[in-house]
Parts: C-alpha cells; sequence; structure tokens
C-alpha cells in the first residue's frame, strides 16, 4: 500500500488480525474508495453506511 493511503476499514479474522482492506483514504488529496457497496440494499447497515458516506465534509482542493 502506497504511504500516501491510509487504511480505514478491514475485515478481521477471528482473532482480530486485520485480513482483507476494505476502505482506504489519501493522507493529501480528497480521495477515498471502497472496496465493496455500503448503498447495496440487502445488507443490514448498507442505507446507514451510505448516509455517513454521504455526510462526510468535502474538502476543498487547490
Amino acid at each position: 500500500l502506497p504511504a500516501c493511503l491510509e487504511v480505514t476499514a478491514w475485515t478481521q479474522h477471528e482473532d482480530g488480525r486485520m485480513d482483507e482492506i476494505m476502505a482506504v483514504r489519501h493522507k493529501y488529496l480528497a480521495v477515498e474508495g471502497v472496496q465493496f457497496h455500503p448503498e447495496a440494499i440487502l445488507t443490514q447497515q448498507g442505507h446507514a453506511l451510505l448516509a455517513n458516506f454521504l455526510q462526510q465534509p468535502v474538502a476543498a482542493v487547490s
């Protein structure tokens, strides 16, 4: 993973160790990425995940 990215979501093994990276955020740019579809209505928390993501403040990039 490049140093400019930080992991913001992941899956865990049963013992608590990080398993798969599910989301990253750029440390200096207003860029985030996810590897799953939080807007999927078939998930129990899909609507809440999407609402939380959309409520994040938008950073001005110059």
